[in-house]
């Protein structure tokens, strides 16, 4: 059974790592940093470091119609999604994920785009 990213990078704890490198360059980020703004980070920061490992083979998994649910009154555009992406996988780079490992993380989440993005334009 071939290894997944999830294990290869050392499970939650390295992706917990990479979530809150994210966050910190989306909060400072022009394009979605408001999204943020009067959230519990460390409560979100744990949510999405589930959701991150579910999507590279760890062991939370979160349904398409859950996922829907706590985007959908954010009014996301395709714009926000790309510069969340370029973060994320700036964050990835950061903490010693490979450009080939990077792609396959940001193509499982380029494959959520359809039911996180809710306006098509800014």
């Amino acid at each position: 059974m071939a290894q997944t990213l999830y294990e290869k990078y050392g499970g939650f704890k390295t992706i917990s790592r990479v979530v809150m490198s994210f966050y910190e360059m989306a909060l400072e980020s022009d394009q979605i940093g408001d999204y943020f703004e009067d959230i519990d980070m460390p409560r979100l920061i744990d949510h999405q470091t589930k959701f991150v490992s579910s999507l590279i083979g760890g062991p939370a998994s979160f349904s398409d119609e859950r996922i829907k649910a706590v985007h959908s009154h954010l009014n996301i555009t395709h714009a926000d999604f790309d510069e969340m992406a370029a973060l994320f996988g700036e964050a990835l780079e950061m903490h010693g994920v490979s450009a080939q490992d990077i792609q396959t993380a940001l193509g499982a989440i380029e494959n959520k785009r359809s039911i996180i993005v809710v306006r098509h334009a800014a």
